[in-house]
């Protein structure tokens, strides 16, 4: 999709900035920390949780993550 040169941001473009820099900031928090549940990972992060779930959708899609189920949690992790 073309951006359109634009002086002011659309709210669809701002709420794509929002979900990429929660993404860089959920990368961060799994390089410092190492794996954790979706759970712990919502309560690191300084955005609304489904911001934080589409950011894990964003590192998903781009093959960055791995999740894995267990149990009834699951454990999120950057892929190496």
């Amino acid at each position: 999709m073309a951006m359109l040169a634009s002086s002011a941001p659309t709210d669809t473009t701002s709420c794509v900035l929002q979900i990429g820099e929660t993404a860089g900031a959920i990368w961060k928090v799994l390089r410092e920390k190492g794996p954790l549940t979706i759970a712990k990972l919502v309560k690191e992060i300084d955005a609304p949780r489904d911001v934080v779930m589409q950011g894990l959708g964003w590192l998903a899609r781009e093959d960055k993550i791995s999740i894995e189920e267990e149990a009834r949690t699951r454990i999120v992790s950057l892929r190496e």
